[in-house]
């Protein structure tokens, strides 16, 4: 909502801009997509190391208890 609001703000002061903005925002979208596909990835990665670490610990702890 806020960033429709900008927008409208945008057309308001200068339309062929907001225009441009309309046009390139979903151009921008997809270029960025394989970005955001690699940060899931490395994400997942790191969560699987950070639990192949603690695994050791996580089992002490549950035989302890």
């Amino acid at each position: 909502m806020l960033k429709f609001l900008l927008w409208l703000i945008l057309l308001l002061l200068c339309w062929p801009l907001a225009l441009l903005a309309l046009v390139l925002y979903p151009l921008v979208w997809v270029l960025l997509l394989p970005f955001r596909l690699v940060g899931i990835a490395v994400s997942g990665v790191f969560e699987l190391l950070w639990a192949l670490l603690t695994l050791p610990a996580r089992l002490l702890r549950k035989v302890a208890a």
